[in-house]
């Protein structure tokens, strides 16, 4: 992970005011913020530790634990939340056996919530990966969920 981190870090200039693109960087590229990564960061800003770990934490966008292949956010924005999200969440955390927030222990699927998707017409809706599922009803759930499972088999990475 060095070799990764100062690969990432060498396009930047160590400066404070750099903080939130790095993190923003490394996450991208590592999917989350390891705590390797977030001490090295620290090193190579001059910012300290607890002021590194106390701006990854104050913004939601950032995450300490690896998300699974397949990350699953589902939209509680007014729309989808009156047209059915809280079901859908249920039916989900039902059918992969974790709660908002975690990944099932095969690393295969991660769940969380986010505030609004932006495809309000669609409600209620969610994305996998970069894939948007909109009028989402419990059975849409399962195939989905069932397709997704499939293609990853169809592509041999199962």
């Amino acid at each position: 992970m060095e070799e990764q981190l100062n690969g990432l870090l060498s396009s930047y200039k160590g400066k404070k005011e750099e903080l939130i693109p790095i993190l923003q960087r490394v996450q991208a590229e590592l999917g989350y913020l390891p705590e390797e990564a977030m001490l090295e960061i620290a090193r190579f800003t001059g910012v300290p530790e607890s002021r590194v770990y106390a701006v990854a934490t104050f913004y939601a966008q950032f995450r300490f634990t690896p998300i699974g292949k397949y990350h699953v956010m589902v939209c509680r924005g007014t729309a989808c939340h009156v047209r059915g999200a809280p079901r859908i969440l249920n039916e989900i955390e039902k059918q992969l056996g974790i709660k908002e927030g975690e990944t099932t222990p095969d690393m295969e699927f991660s769940l969380e919530t986010v505030a609004c998707i932006g495809t309000c017409g669609l409600a209620p809706n969610m994305v996998v990966n970069k894939n948007t599922y909109g009028r989402l009803t419990t059975k849409r759930i399962s195939e989905i969920l069932a397709d997704v499972r499939s293609q990853e088999k169809r592509e041999g990475t199962g």
